[in-house]
């Protein structure tokens, strides 16, 4: 036999709401409950505490336990019927319940007290009234441990269950009703008011709360209220469905978007140029052209659609945004045109870089075909990465291992700050062989042989320089673009600091990426994977996040 001393509501904590849950979670679990009190009679307290208890067993656990058995995979099924409750009324001076009734059983007073209260424990299988009255002690528990043995000896309702069970089933209510329990929408008007079992988001346009329990999130459940929503224009939190569809008794949800499914990504865009936007219904096929006509073209609200007010969760987007996508799609044509032409291009193109990087290289530079890794940390060059050389040592590098400058004037670049590995910048000197020679030390015949191809190296710096001024040139206005172009629904570049889903920091190397489904910003590895996304007017396969994509149904 297990037995759990609760302390009831007596126990000190600052946070009495999560104390309170966790006491009836441990009821719901328990065979028999014994409610003991020392009070001169039997208070509204105590019967309004197992009524609400009963109450919320009723409303929150019943569902839940049974589908403990399923979930846990317990081999002993639980019943759905309550413990068994004893009150245990100890008086010192006054007389026991049922004294002035000897006709009357206990039991049928205490029932006749629930019922003008107006409280109904349905949910108990049996309460019993076992009192005593100690005028000298210590307290004589020899009759409650008789009441206690004969219900412990009553199977009628629940079977005697291994430990490991028990356990289980009260670790399933504690990961099922675990979240937060906000006290500024707390109902003090009840021991065990709904928002101790209840989801805690709350609708961001009319304030109402969800009904579904907590933790629903993880089952796939939405949220759901019970009133119904209100339009607030700063969320916009209306959507359309179907009109034709709703009078034959279906509601299909449609957002109007640049280009109908049947449509190719670039015959679609031809027609949004000549007719506009479309709405799409999946049964009726497209039923609204913005500008189907050269005047007189009516609203959709109007004609075809029917408008819904939603409710606004924290965390989802449920609202009306702007699909339209013309302008992403025609840059996301033209990068994709162009990448593929720099991939190609990507071999040749390195190689005769580094052929001409070689011939106006000074003579005590590696040569870029012998430069596989980086010399300090190691890491391997792959086609596109940029090979670094130390102006010191001649060595290839990454650009992490040289980012430093300082002036090499032994090599004939003179007073200016040029790039260094960290270990000539350590090291302030330079390898020429095994030992390492100082400023003073370099021989003057090596700095006039390397003294003309230092010259060819740097007219070569200056030019490249400026075509990279002309290309950052080209990159800020390109960036108003994507902004312009960008849809609603998607996270702003600038307020992207690092991948939504690994948290890695985006730097020159590491490129943004916006999920098509949720808008989020992700770098390449994080949302590689394509799929079509209906409900923001994506038709085709489009970039998408690991959890959108791991969603069940259609985006």
């Amino acid at each position: 036999m297990v037995v759990i001393d609760t302390e009831g509501l007596l126990g000190a904590m600052e946070n009495l709401s999560q104390r309170t849950r966790l006491l009836l979670k441990v009821l719901a679990i328990s065979d028999l409950i014994i409610y003991r009190t020392h009070a001169d009679r039997l208070h509204n307290d105590l019967f309004k505490f197992l009524g609400d208890a009963s109450e919320a067993y009723l409303k929150h656990f019943t569902k839940e336990l049974k589908a403990t058995t399923a979930r846990c995979g317990l081999d002993v099924p639980l019943s759905t019927l309550g413990p068994g409750v004893i009150i245990f009324h100890e008086t010192v001076y006054t007389q026991l319940l049922g004294a002035d009734h000897p006709s009357e059983v206990p039991e049928k007073l205490i029932q006749d007290r629930f019922r003008k209260l107006g409280l109904f424990p349905e949910s108990f299988s049996s309460i019993h009234y076992k009192g005593i009255r100690t005028q000298t002690p210590p307290t004589d528990f020899s009759g409650l441990r008789h009441a206690v043995e004969q219900q412990l000896e009553n199977n009628t309702t629940r079977s005697p269950r291994p430990p490991g069970v028990i356990y289980k089933a009260l670790k399933a209510l504690s990961d099922r009703f675990c979240g937060e329990i906000p006290d500024d929408q707390m109902a003090h008007s009840s021991f065990f008011p709904d928002e101790y079992f209840t989801c805690s988001s709350v609708c961001l346009s009319c304030g109402c709360g969800c009904k579904n329990s907590m933790n629903h999130a993880k089952e796939g459940m939405p949220h759901e209220a019970k009133n119904r929503c209100r339009y607030t224009h700063q969320y916009d939190n209306r959507v359309f469905t179907c009109k034709a569809c709703y009078e034959h008794g279906n509601e299909v949800r449609v957002v109007p978007k640049t280009s109908a499914s049947t449509d190719s990504p670039w015959m679609g865009l031809a027609k949004y140029a000549w007719s506009g936007y479309v709405i799409e219904c999946p049964n009726c096929g497209v039923v609204y052209r913005s500008r189907q006509y050269w005047f007189g073209n009516q609203d959709p609200v109007d004609t075809v659609v029917r408008t819904e007010i939603v409710h606004v969760w924290p965390g989802t987007d449920c609202s009306l945004k702007d699909n339209n996508n013309a302008a992403q799609r025609l840059i996301d044509g033209m990068n994709f045109m162009a990448q593929s032409v720099s991939e190609l291009s990507l071999g040749p193109t390195k190689a005769v870089t580094s052929w001409l990087t070689d011939q106006i290289a000074p003579a005590y530079w590696k040569p870029n075909s012998q430069i596989l890794n980086c010399r300090k940390c190691g890491i391997s060059f792959k086609d596109n990465d940029t090979k670094h050389h130390c102006r010191a040592c001649g060595e290839g590098f990454c650009d992490g291992c040289s980012s430093k400058t300082r002036p090499v004037p032994e090599r004939g670049w003179g007073p200016t700050p040029v790039r260094v590995c960290d270990n000539c910048y350590d090291n302030r000197g330079i390898q020429l062989g095994n030992p390492i020679l100082t400023i003073l030390e370099v021989p003057e015949a090596s700095t006039d042989e390397e003294g003309g191809t230092v010259i060819a190296r740097k007219v070569g710096e200056a030019v490249q320089n400026t075509l990279g001024a002309v290309v950052t040139a080209i990159d800020i206005p390109l960036g108003l673009v994507k902004d312009a172009a960008r849809p609603a629904y998607w996270v702003p570049d600038h307020e992207i600091l690092h991948c939504h889903n690994c948290r890695k920091e985006f730097n020159i190397k590491l490129s943004k990426h916006h999920c098509r489904a949720c808008g989020q910003g992700f770098c390449d590895e994080c949302s590689h994977e394509r799929r079509a996304v209906p409900s923001r007017g994506w038709d085709h396969p489009v970039r998408v996040c690991f959890n959108c994509n791991k969603k069940p149904g259609d985006l």
